[in-house]
């Protein structure tokens, strides 16, 4: 009988971490992905993003968004394909769970202004 409760407790904790599966910009909403940057394209706000950026974001995602410890790398194909609508969506919710903390307090106008800097990290 203890076989079965240790399988059966191994096999929920492994669906458990399956539905956890996938990054948070894959967890936004479908509603959030219709939102558009207002900013996409003005390098005002691309500078503006840039210095947001490093004075909210770079302790934990590293300088250039090559991230650290448990922050992820901000450079990679999964941020830079991302609508905008989904980045916002992430800026402003966090993720407690995951280490992320919700940047809604930060006015929106300066959460398109990171979203615009993030789009330009590819390149780094």
């Amino acid at each position: 009988m203890n076989r079965l409760k240790t399988l059966v407790l191994v096999l929920l904790l492994a669906v458990a971490s399956w539905a956890r599966v996938g990054t948070l910009v894959q967890q936004a909403p479908p509603k959030a992905k219709e939102l558009s940057n207002p900013f996409d394209g003005q390098k005002r706000a691309q500078l503006a993003g840039a210095k947001l950026f490093a004075r909210e974001c770079a302790a934990c995602h590293g300088p250039n968004g090559i991230g650290m410890g448990k922050a992820p790398p901000l450079n990679q194909s999964d941020v830079h394909e991302a609508v905008p609508g989904a980045l916002f969506w992430v800026l402003r919710n966090g993720s407690m769970k995951r280490g992320m903390p919700s940047f809604a307090h930060l006015p929106e106008p300066q959460r398109w202004q990171i979203i615009v800097y993030l789009k330009t990290l590819k390149d780094r």
